[in-house]
This record gives structure tokens, sequence and C-alpha cells, in this order.
């Protein structure tokens, strides 16, 4: 079984306008609310696959109640932890004559010591699966420490683990000697202490990290696609050119992308394809759609991949 770990999850309600006007009634044309949260986003990509999985987590008040409501509608199985606290909401407006999409993000519940104790007892008796995803951001009342924790605890029976976190969160997961961890440019620039722009200089900097124990470091450059530094392989992956309806959840269904090839047995130059693909096809859905299987099967075979370097 594959679990995903989402420590502050959301209900995303998006919404049409035509243009955003000050001192005025915007009128709302369209709007819709997903489940979502990175690692949440990660479970509707592979249940999208066809890859079952269990989403787990903390929910909370009427929204995490909704929340829960939507992913078993979408056939995803859940045991999330509740807590006192309301599940938050997020807002994503996008202006439908400038193309342009504003995302509002809550800070989420405050977690109580006992509501965390809860979800780590929980994580100590869960039946030993194939992989888990561990993403997104810390809720309040959390440390940065929780994913250090959580990884040493799900490794007990030796499953691989992806963690997509940044910051402190990040460095602290690291410590844990994560399987995969996928950050973006930015994010690996500040992990290493040092600005990454040319892609030589982002391939040095995923080797450290590869260095320091982590078996396979992705990140995600935007229109440059994927890299992946593995032990001696090092490939890019360059997704064909789209018209981008929206980016939200691209980089969280690349992430799915890739378990879907772990756990299918490819090799990691497919497994690197895949993640291009998957990415891309969420960027051709509208809000925060995810891909789905047809729009991923199609671009497969679009995505270039290229050898850094295959020492492995």
């Amino acid at each position: 079984m594959i679990y995903t770990i989402t420590l502050n999850p959301a209900l995303d309600r998006t919404l049409w306008i035509r243009k955003v006007r000050d001192d005025v009634s915007n009128r709302i044309i369209e709007e819709k609310s997903f489940a979502g949260g990175k690692s949440v986003d990660v479970s509707k990509v592979l249940k999208n696959l066809g890859v079952d999985n269990i989403a787990l987590g903390f929910v909370g008040g009427f929204a995490g109640r909704e929340l829960e409501g939507r992913l078993l509608n979408e056939g995803i199985q859940t045991d999330f932890v509740r807590v006192s606290g309301e599940t938050r909401t997020n807002i994503i407006i996008h202006e439908m004559e400038t193309g342009k999409q504003l995302a509002f993000n809550a800070r989420g519940p405050e977690i109580k010591p006992s509501e965390l104790m809860q979800f780590v007892e929980q994580l100590e008796g869960l039946p030993c699966g194939e992989l888990v995803a561990i993403g997104g951001s810390m809720p309040l009342g959390v440390s940065p420490e929780i994913y250090r924790k959580i990884i040493t605890l799900v490794k007990r029976c030796q499953v691989r683990v992806a963690l997509d976190v940044d910051g402190e969160a990040l460095r602290q997961g690291i410590k844990a000697l994560p399987n995969i961890i996928k950050p973006n440019i930015h994010e690996l620039s500040e992990l290493v202490g040092r600005e990454l722009k040319d892609l030589d200089e982002i391939v040095a900097a995923a080797r450290e990290i590869n260095l320091q124990g982590v078996e396979i470091v992705l990140v995600s450059m935007g229109p440059r696609g994927i890299l992946l530094v593995s032990n001696g392989q090092e490939y890019q992956a360059i997704p064909p050119a789209v018209k981008v309806e929206s980016t939200i959840g691209a980089g969280d269904s690349s992430v799915a992308g890739f378990i879907y090839g772990l756990v299918g047995g490819k090799n990691l130059k497919e497994c690197l394809t895949y993640a291009a693909a998957a990415g891309t096809a969420t960027t051709l859905r509208q809000g925060t759609a995810l891909c789905q299987k047809d729009d991923f099967e199609r671009l497969v075979p679009q995505v270039t991949l290229k050898v850094l370097s295959s020492k492995a």
C-alpha cells in the first residue's frame, strides 16, 4: 500500500472572475472546491493513474469533513486524525481576461500536543507499505522536527519515503534520509545556502544532497523541466510546450508521476519521464483540477529526456 501524509491539508476554493477591479463588486462567473494540500494532490493523481493509496494527516471542522467527503467521492481512502480546529480554506482567483492567477493560502488550525501524539501513535501502528509520500506546509503548533520523526517511524520496515517540503522542514527531514526529495530551484538554493541559476550549478547542488545519503534528488525547474540526480545517474526531462491553464498542483503531480513509475517497476529514466508528463498534464486543467490519465499517456512520448551523466 502507498500512504500519503499531509499535515496541513486544505479546501481549495477556486473562483473565476472576468477581471479583478478596485472598489466595485466583482462578480464570480464560476466557482469550484477541491480537496488540496501537497500529498493530498499526490493521492488524487495516483488514483487518477490507477494506483490505490491511503491519505493520512489532520482534518477538523466542517471544512475537514468536506475535504474527506470529496476524497471519498474520488475513490481515495483516508484515515485522518480529527482535530479541534478547522481545516483551512485557500482561495484561488483566475482572471479570465488576463489569464492571471492569484492564490491566497490560509494558515490552518493549531494542532494540540495531544492531537500530534495521536498521529504519532497512528504511525507507530501503521501496517507496512510500499512507499510513503510526505508533503506540504506545517500546521501551527508543530515543529519542523516532526518530519524527521515521521520518516524515522515509517522507515522501520524499509518502506521508501518521498519528501516534498521546504525550508527548515526540509533540513530536518533530510537528517532521517528520505529516499526521494523534490525541491524546486529556490528551495534547493535555500537548502545549500547559495543562489542557483545555471544547470551546472543546480546539478552540483543536487549532488551534494545525494552524497549526504538522499538516494534520489529531483529538482523542478519550471520550463527547463525536472532534474534527477542519483548515485552517478543524472538526467533532465523536458516537457513539451503546452497551453498552460493553471500551475497549481503541477509539482505535486510530478511527484505522483515519479511514484507511479517506481511502484510499476520502471527505471529512473522512465520514472522521470512520467514525472514530467504528469506535471505537465496538470497544467492543462483549470483551477486545482489535476493530471488525468488520458492527458498523461498522450504526453509521455512527447517528453525529451537528456542524459547528463550515467555512471551507475
